[in-house]
């Protein structure tokens, strides 16, 4: 029996969606591998210290944050800058903190991201500015951490550990730029996430709102809750918000309650049941 020109013509195409469910199978099968496999007890001492609120987690969550990080740890590739080694140590606490953005999200694990860069302290960037005049020039920028579309987050250990030594100052590097990679994951990073139970309408009027009355406080001297860095564009508005929503529920929650709202609807969780029973005794350990 001879095929058709046409069937000669869409075996090209079956072939490769053949092997592409092949590979998708692979991977769910090494993927529940990895998380069968219980995690080192080293690793979990680390884990433990790496994210201050982990004790506060219930079983069930404690059970799928370790879940999350060890798929994190097996797909992810992490890079020391400027001479610094990357041990487990780091690699665990910026896994945990992560990780703990998506602890009630479904779906893949932050897909678009392949390495994680850590320098040992801030580091320096030069970059283009246009100025309100029209001409561009270029600028050295000292940063803490930074999120790329292409795949890649950039941290300073130092602030990584200085965000977890105090986990209710509303300063957290790894919560913000990986928020950013939430922000970001389906196109462009501009405050407004792919949203599952969140109504987009309300999570605009609200952010927006909320936004616009954090730059006005700002630009007055006026105390926030947030960072006045959030002032800054509504990608940074959400990167600081989240920042602010897991390190410091009952004050985001007393004063913005409708921003508390729509990101605990988006998280899928309450940080003000876990805050409060943060301890910081074992995170010395981190300098």
């Amino acid at each position: 029996m001879q095929m058709s020109p046409g069937l000669w013509g869409m075996l090209p195409i079956a072939v490769v969606i053949l092997a592409f469910l092949g590979f998708r199978q692979l991977n769910r099968w090494r993927h529940a591998r990895i998380v069968q496999r219980p995690m080192d007890p080293q690793q979990l001492a680390l884990l433990q210290q790496g994210v201050p609120i982990y004790q506060s987690l219930s079983a069930e969550e404690q059970q799928r944050l370790q879940a999350l990080v060890k798929l994190f740890l097996a797909d992810k590739h992490f890079y020391g800058c400027a001479g610094l080694e990357v041990t487990e140590r780091m690699r665990i606490t910026i896994a945990g903190e992560a990780c703990l953005l998506i602890l009630n999200q479904p779906g893949a694990i932050y897909p678009g991201l392949s390495s994680i860069l850590i320098y040992p302290s801030a580091f320096r960037v030069d970059r283009e500015q246009h100025t309100e005049h029209g001409t561009v020039v270029t600028g050295s920028h000292r940063l803490l951490g930074e999120s790329w579309d292409a795949g890649k987050v950039i941290l300073s250990w130092d602030d990584v550990a200085n965000g977890v030594s105090d986990f209710s100052d509303g300063h957290n590097v790894v919560l913000h730029e990986f928020a950013h990679q939430l922000d970001s994951q389906y196109g462009t990073a501009n405050g407004s996430p792919r949203l599952r139970d969140n109504s987009y309408k309300s999570w605009a009027r609200v952010l927006s709102s909320n936004f616009e009355n954090l730059q006005t406080r700002a630009l007055n001297h006026l105390p926030t809750v947030m960072d006045t860095y959030g002032a800054t564009n509504p990608a940074e508005f959400f990167a600081v918000a989240t920042e602010t929503f897991f390190e410091k529920p009952d004050a985001l929650h007393r004063v913005r309650p409708d921003l508390y709202e729509e990101l605990q609807r988006y998280y899928g969780c309450d940080p003000r049941l876990w805050q409060h029973g943060t301890s910081r005794a074992a995170t010395d350990a981190l300098h």
